[in-house]
C-alpha cells in the first residue's frame, strides 16, 4: 500500500545514509536514488527529499530527470552495472572458465552477497513487486532479470547440458528464491540452493563435481 512518508517524524528512527560521493549534479541526484530507494523503495521517497538530499536545486533536478520514472529507470540501470547482473557475470568468470562450474558459481557470488552486513534485496525483485509487473518499471525489472536466465541458458548451451531453456528457467527460479529467502534472514539461502542447482545439472546430463 503506498502510503505517504514525513521525513520529519522518520528522522530520529531511519538509519543514518551515509555521505554522497563528489561528482557532478546528475551523479549526486543517483547517488541519493541509489541509497533512498534501496532503504525504502520507490514510492515512498518523494521528489522532494530526493533533490534535498541530493542538494541541488529543483530545476536542476528536472534538467537531468524529467520525472521521478525517469530517475527510477536510471537508477535500475546503475544497479544493473554495480550489484546484480553484470557483477556476477564478471565474478563467476573469474573464478572458473568452464561453463557448468559458472552455473555452480553464480550461487557462489550470491552466498557472498547474502552474507554482506548491508546485504538488501535485489532491486529488480523489490521494484517489479513493488510497481507491479505491468507497470513500465516492473516491465523494465523483469527484463533485467531474464538476462541472469539468458546468462544461465548460454552456460548451459556451452556446457552441452541437456534441455538448456528448462534448465535455466529451473535455476533463475533458484536464484531468485534464494533472494528472496536471504531477505528473511537465512544467510544460507544461496547455499541450499547451490545443492539444488547441482541436481539439476545432473538431471540435465552434466556433472557439477568435475567442474570444481
Amino acid at each position: 500500500m503506498e502510503h505517504a512518508h514525513d521525513p520529519s517524524t522518520a528522522a530520529d528512527d531511519a538509519p543514518a545514509l551515509p555521505r554522497l560521493r563528489p561528482g557532478g549534479s546528475r551523479d549526486r541526484i543517483l547517488d541519493a536514488a541509489y541509497e533512498l530507494f534501496l532503504q525504502r523503495g520507490i514510492r515512498d521517497v518523494g521528489i522532494a527529499e530526493l533533490i534535498s538530499r541530493a542538494g541541488v536545486a529543483k530545476a536542476t533536478f528536472y534538467a537531468h530527470f524529467t520525472s521521478k520514472d525517469e530517475l527510477v529507470l536510471a537508477y535500475l540501470e546503475r544497479c544493473h552495472q554495480d550489484m546484480t547482473v553484470e557483477a556476477i557475470i564478471a565474478e563467476t568468470g573469474r573464478r572458473t572458465e568452464n561453463p557448468t562450474g559458472r552455473l555452480m558459481a553464480i550461487f557462489d557470488v550470491l552466498d557472498g552477497w547474502f552474507r554482506e552486513d548491508d546485504f538488501q534485496a535485489c532491486a529488480f525483485i523489490s521494484t517489479m513487486l513493488e510497481m507491479g509487473p505491468a507497470h513500465p518499471l516492473g516491465v523494465t525489472s523483469i527484463e533485467y532479470l531474464a538476462q541472469v536466465r539468458a546468462f544461465i541458458r548460454a552456460l548451459a548451451v556451452e556446457a552441452g547440458l541437456e534441455q538448456p531453456d528448462v534448465l535455466a528457467r529451473s535455476c533463475h527460479i533458484l536464484t531468485k528464491g534464494s533472494i528472496i529467502s536471504a531477505v528473511e534472514g537465512d544467510r544460507e539461502a544461496a547455499v541450499v540452493a547451490k545443492r539444488m542447482a547441482a541436481s539439476l545439472i545432473r538431471d540435465h546430463g552434466g556433472d557439477p563435481i568435475a567442474a570444481d
